[in-house]
């Protein structure tokens, strides 16, 4: 009777233990404007999971978020490396966060928020009726984007009437230093949200 009773206990034991290990996972969270400080309303969020050694990538689940900004998705936790949580909405910086599965628990909600910002752009006019160069280095302004303007120091060659765009954060400000002939000097400006703002430069 008592192997019986051990035997009963340790089946229990792995019926739990299995049940726990397929049971579901919560993440869910609020995603905000920092342009506006407030919730953004209407993004796309997409839930992925990476397969474990570098398989495929697998959706999850879909959901467009309301005004209070609030995402959540349930899910089974399976054998992966990590998940990737994608915000989109038209007029703001796209956003792709990994999350490893190490980070994430099935005993409660995973609470994840985050945040993105309004798109603007700088568009850098330079004119010159010579044949001079302009020499620019980025100070200021939007970085780790795949469209985002280098911070290198870039030269152009007169004659010249053109308009490099460069997005940035909206309502904040892109700025460059530049040398042109000689002469050397700081340019500026807040760039308006969903805008583009025109840097003159004549040398």
């Amino acid at each position: 009777m008592r192997f019986a009773t051990i035997f009963i206990f340790i089946l229990g034991f792995g019926l739990t233990a299995c049940k726990k290990g397929r049971a579901d996972m919560v993440l869910k969270g609020t995603i905000y404007d920092a342009t506006f400080n407030m919730t953004l309303s209407g993004a796309t969020v997409k839930l992925y999971e990476v397969e474990a050694g570098g398989g495929s990538t697998n959706l999850l689940g879909t959901t467009t978020i309301g005004s209070d900004g609030s995402y959540s998705f349930t899910f089974s936790r399976n054998p992966v490396d990590n998940y990737v949580l994608e915000i989109r909405k038209d007029g703001y910086f796209g956003k792709e966060v990994s999350i490893p599965l190490t980070e994430l628990t099935i005993e409660e909600d995973n609470v994840r928020n985050y945040n993105t910002t309004a798109k603007s752009w700088a568009g850098l006019h330079f004119v010159t009726s010579g044949n001079g160069s302009v020499t620019y280095t980025k100070q200021q302004g939007k970085v780790g984007c795949t469209e985002c303007c280098t911070a290198d120091a870039v030269t152009l060659s007169g004659p010249l009437d053109t308009i490099i765009y460069c997005p940035n954060d909206g309502n904040t400000t892109y700025s460059y230093t530049y040398n042109a002939g000689g002469f050397t000097g700081l340019k500026d400006a807040v760039t308006s949200a969903f805008d583009t703002t025109i840097i003159n430069l004549t040398f």
